[in-house]
């Protein structure tokens, strides 16, 4: 079968001046901050219609979708509405996606809000049973500052990206967006960012395709329960991709790597699911046998947990470096 796309030498990339240009305000179609819902089916209604190759405007709320403000405090948590959790906008219906194809989404843009917050729910993180009070902290950002004060002395780089990013399950239920999914969902993969091009597989149709959940700042598991919880704006192609290489679950690269994910119940059964589907990205798309491909995932490619709290999932992630692909 094809490839999900032409072989990734020849995929063009953002460079330093179309960032520049991108810089100014473009005029695309755009759903704002009320244009959104926080479960998943193949029954919500769409908030906007677009053909394919079209860059949509999302603006997101936090995670919380406004229960928390820069003044809040520790108290806050514990009255949280978990039931408003994850106000994802959208969904958008894309022309011509239909079930079995492939939803390319570029990230050509991701900004973070003004504010944001870290915090420590009771009862939900990977030390629940050690951590049991509630925790906040607030930030607010310099636009000209790449880093946020954690604490005195500490430093941490901005690196925004959509926790949340998925399509419709074939579902008329709706499902709970907290774990990670064949759609999508909450993947908490913070390599996310500007410039990756994440794959979807399609269930229905027009996709459905929803964003939000912005984090300014995540490290590899967010074994808290939580990043630094942003609003957020990103400006996403949508691209309808028939005839390629099928995929069961999300798959993205970036310039340097191409990547696979997986969800489980646990990390053993992610990181297997995670293995054979990078197995099958070197056979279908790199042309080695699966013996081959096998050895080659042992000494170049990388396991990774991408999030370890959003039960009853956890998604690990596996990536290869594209510069081992030569043209001799």
């Amino acid at each position: 079968m094809g490839c999900l796309q032409p072989p990734e030498d020849d995929v063009a990339r953002p460079t330093a001046e179309s960032s520049d240009a991108q810089a100014a305000p473009r005029d695309l179609p755009t759903l704002t901050r009320e244009q959104t819902h926080n479960k998943f089916s193949r029954d919500i209604e769409p908030r906007l219609r677009v053909p394919s190759g079209t860059t949509v405007r999302f603006e997101t709320e936090e995670a919380t979708d406004g229960q928390l403000t820069p003044d809040s405090t520790a108290e806050d948590l514990l009255t949280v509405d978990f039931d408003r959790v994850h106000p994802l906008t959208g969904p958008v219906f894309v022309e011509g996606a239909e079930p079995g194809d492939v939803l390319k989404v570029t990230l050509e843009r991701v900004e973070a809000g003004g504010w944001g917050w870290n915090g420590i729910l009771p009862g939900f993180s990977y030390l629940a049973d050690e951590f049991t009070e509630p925790y906040l902290r607030t930030y607010e950002f310099d636009p000209d500052d790449p880093d946020v004060r954690f604490l005195d002395g500490v430093r941490v780089p901005l690196r925004p990206f959509p926790g949340v990013i998925a399509v419709a399950p074939d579902t008329s239920e709706r499902l709970n967006t907290i774990p990670p999914r064949a759609n999508g969902g909450n993947m908490d993969d913070k390599d996310l960012t500007e410039g990756a091009i994440v794959y979807l597989p399609v269930f229905v149709p027009g996709a459905l395709f929803s964003i939000g959940d912005g984090h300014a700042a995540q490290g590899d598991g967010e074994v808290c329960g939580t990043a630094i919880e942003i609003p957020m704006t990103v400006e996403a192609k949508l691209e309808v991709i028939k005839g390629g290489r099928s995929i069961k679950e999300p798959q993205y690269e970036h310039a340097g790597y191409y990547a696979v994910t997986a969800f489980g119940t646990d990390l053993d059964q992610a990181g297997r699911k995670a293995t054979r589907y990078m197995l099958d990205y070197l056979v279908e798309d790199r042309g080695l046998d699966r013996t081959e491909a096998y050895a080659l995932a042992s000494v170049a490619a990388d396991l990774k947990i991408a999030e370890v709290v959003d039960l009853p999932h956890m998604l690990v992630t596996m990536k290869i470096p594209k510069d081992i692909f030569v043209r001799e």
